[in-house]
């Protein structure tokens, strides 16, 4: 994610070139069309993808009655939500869930790559960023996608806040990049045994 917002960011700025054959002009022209078409598709890609209208098309809340419905779900939020997360979108989508959950959500606990929150401020993607006073606190860590004591942290206060989760609490588990151990490159930090199953109540990007 962080990756896409800067190319995005880069090919904004970067001036047209021509790239096709004909004379000066017919060039000149035919490549601005061209990098701008490049430019527009790209923006639309990235956008499809964006954390916060994701989260708005898998997540909606009735203000009268407290219904939050995830997908095909329903649950009642009597200030009774809590959040936790992790992988490199969660920051964007911690932030459209905690936009549209107000009051509802007690206390949040996210796990994001470290340089995560400069490469968006860098991005220009304010909207991805929390709140000054969010209820949710931001871990970075495991730098190269390898564990360390940050990503530790991180999931020790996750861990921390689910065991302390009553009948009455919700929990909304954020999760971005899912996949199974092989993915990664064998001379790469190698994860052991089968990966948890995904809670009902998840949301996935």
């Amino acid at each position: 994610m962080a990756v896409a917002l800067q190319v995005l960011s880069r090919l904004a700025r970067a001036p047209s070139r021509p790239l096709l054959w004909g004379g000066p002009g017919a060039r000149l022209a035919s490549g601005m069309a061209l990098a701008e078409q490049a430019r527009k598709l790209f923006e639309s890609t990235v956008g499809a993808v964006l954390p916060g209208p994701m989260m708005h098309r898998a997540l909606s809340l009735d203000p009268g009655s407290g219904q939050l419905k995830v997908r095909d779900r329903s649950f009642q939020l009597r200030q009774n939500l809590y959040l936790v997360g992790f992988g490199k979108a969660v920051l964007g989508m911690a932030a459209a869930a905690e936009e549209l959950l107000g009051q509802h959500l007690v206390q949040g606990v996210i796990s994001v790559p470290k340089g995560i929150r400069a490469a968006i401020e860098c991005s220009g993607k304010q909207e991805m960023l929390l709140k000054p006073h969010s209820r949710i606190q931001v871990f970075e860590g495991a730098e190269d996608n390898l564990p360390d004591r940050d990503s530790l942290r991180a999931a020790l206060a996750i861990r921390q806040v689910a065991e302390g989760l009553t009948a009455d609490d919700l929990l909304l588990v954020l999760i971005s990049g899912w996949g199974p151990p092989a993915v990664h490159r064998a001379d790469r930090h190698q994860c052991h045994g089968c990966p948890l199953p995904v809670p009902a109540a998840a949301v996935m990007a």
